[in-house]
């Protein structure tokens, strides 16, 4: 081999010797630091990247907007992509710093985000379990429009009495004109239970608690007692000078208010016609009604005051209550809390106001905007409907103790004057001027808070109660 061969340290044929030439090119390398290396280096078999520095974009999930659909949330769309990307919702383009990636975190959306409704959607605590948010209880929907009505003709328009009641064997009585008549809520059966006559006429009627027997106040001032049953009168009681507009059963003893200013107590275990008189109000008693416990006899008059009884007292009243600048009708307490009553005032007051007798302080009071005819407390929540006159003529469903108005029901034309409550609570009858009985299902029942649904003998329809 000649010299250029030997520099360049290749075996080439003889004939490439002179043609190819290499001119060396000087190659410099960096440095690299020798570190001292573990005796031992494991490499995983798997290669997580980074997001912040994936280019998504090269698969058309980011940058490349989809095509709008109809009905599409753009809103839902912009927090689905940062959840699933890394993005935040504002700017999908930027994205977020890599501390944030498998990480759980509370939510506080925008009022106007698709999930504000429901508050946080995880909470993990120390135990690293998360749970689920409860969404907010729904309101209880309450029908607007009756689910029966009957027509009830005679029914008087008169403010100061008491013409209709519901028994605890699901009987509804009915005071019209001279006669009574009682119409089974189970069988839709309509009896004629008496008729007065002429001369007289039907001013009020109470179930006893047991509901088979019916006290019928007369425009003569007699209070009269009739077995259902046997629609047979088993007892005639007099006291009164005028008409017996207001009755109340205790467990033995009956009460009934008068147009005389009285209060007479019966007792049928006894001979004569009545065993007490209580005497306070100055004008005639149209509310009465005794407490669950029978401890304490509660009476409204026309003399716009509020008393309360107590039957081992005095025939004095234990609290006379004089805050009421209208006459007062509606009565009822509250099977929830002892010693709590409600009262509502006429056409000058319109104001339902909340009395402990344990006291006689006044708890609450609220301006109804119309006259108060009738109270009645649910036996399964606490909550109380009042039915009104003048103007408006209006059912209203409340809220206790916040008085938060639940609903308000119309289609009576004139002044509802007449309420009862159904056995189990959940149904309302209510009767007016305008000759109507209407069933209302307003109230939950005891276990749930639905009320109760539609069924045969509530179908919407309209028959007469005679």
């Amino acid at each position: 081999m000649d010299s250029s061969a030997k520099k360049s340290r290749l075996n080439l044929p003889a004939g490439m010797q002179t043609k190819l030439q290499l001119d060396p090119v000087p190659v410099s390398f960096p440095s690299i630091p020798k570190t001292t290396s573990p005796s031992k280096v494991t490499y995983s078999d798997r290669f997580i990247p980074c997001r912040s520095s994936s280019r998504l974009q090269n698969f058309a999930l980011v940058d490349k907007p989809s095509p709008k659909k109809e009905g599409s949330n753009e809103a839902y769309l912009r927090l689905l992509r940062s959840e699933m990307f890394g993005y935040e919702t504002g700017s999908p383009g930027s994205p977020v710093s890599p501390n944030k990636i498998f990480r759980y975190k509370t939510e506080h959306p925008s009022p106007a985000s698709p999930l504000s409704g429901f508050g946080s959607s995880l909470d993990f605590g120390s135990n690293g379990f998360g749970e689920v948010a409860t969404p907010p209880k729904a309101a209880r929907k309450i029908p607007k429009t009756p689910h029966k009505v009957l027509d009830a003709p005679s029914l008087q328009d008169d403010f100061y009495l008491n013409l209709v009641d519901w028994s605890s064997q699901n009987v509804l009585a009915v005071g019209l004109g001279t006669s009574v008549y009682l119409w089974s809520a189970s069988t839709s059966k309509v009896t004629k239970l008496c008729d007065l006559g002429s001369r007289d006429g039907v001013c009020a009627v109470q179930w006893t608690r047991e509901g088979s027997y019916l006290a019928i106040g007369t425009g003569l001032g007699e209070v009269q007692i009739w077995d259902s049953t046997k629609c047979k009168r088993i007892r005639n009681m007099s006291g009164h000078e005028t008409r017996a507009g207001v009755l109340a059963w205790s467990s033995c003893i009956l009460s009934s208010g008068s147009r005389d200013k009285n209060i007479l107590n019966h007792d049928l275990r006894v001979p004569t016609d009545f065993v007490s008189k209580f005497a306070g109000h100055r004008s005639e008693v149209c509310g009465l009604k005794w407490s669950h416990d029978d401890r304490e006899l509660a009476s409204g008059g026309n003399d716009n005051q509020l008393l309360v009884w107590n039957q081992r007292s005095s025939q004095q009243p234990v609290h006379r209550l004089t805050q009421h600048t209208a006459a007062v009708k509606a009565i009822a307490w509250s099977p929830h809390q002892q010693g709590l009553l409600a009262s509502g005032g006429g056409t000058a007051d319109r104001c339902i106001r909340f009395w402990n007798t344990a006291n006689g302080s006044m708890v609450n009071s609220i301006d109804t905007g119309s006259q108060v005819c009738n109270l009645a407390w649910c036996k399964n929540a606490n909550e109380l409907v009042s039915t009104h006159g003048y103007s408006q003529n209006q059912i209203m469903v409340w809220k206790y103790p916040s008085m938060a108005k639940l609903a308000t029901l119309t289609g009576h034309t004139y002044r509802v004057l007449y309420l009862a409550t159904s056995p189990d609570g959940q149904t309302v009858v209510t009767g007016a001027g305008d000759e109507t009985l209407r069933f209302w299902n307003i109230f939950p029942s005891a276990k749930s808070s639905t009320p109760l649904r539609d069924s045969g003998i509530f179908s919407m329809g309209r028959a007469t109660i005679r």
